[in-house]
């Protein structure tokens, strides 16, 4: 099964930055498909996989944080062909 999930990652300290970079960077290394905008980063692959690195970067994230919120949608499908048609 294909998912697409939309993360938005927010450490609720001064650091911010840094700790958003490595979380992306990290992402980036998995091998998944991965698409970013300003606001957001997408994560697409099979269920398994986005599932299994995303249960591990996560943690690791948080870890070296003191405090944060992730939002996280999932759509059952693979979007990241996705293209507007208006």
């Amino acid at each position: 099964m294909e998912i697409s999930v939309e993360l938005t990652f927010s450490p609720l300290q001064d650091d911010f930055e840094e700790h958003i970079i490595q979380f992306i960077q990290k992402l980036r290394q998995s091998g998944l498909t991965i698409l970013e905008n300003p606001l957001s980063t997408q994560v697409y692959g099979s269920y398994e996989k986005v599932m299994e690195v995303l249960n591990q970067e996560i943690k690791i994230a948080f870890n070296l944080m003191d405090r944060g919120l992730l939002f996280m949608k999932i759509v059952k499908s693979d979007r990241s062909n996705y293209e507007p048609h208006f």
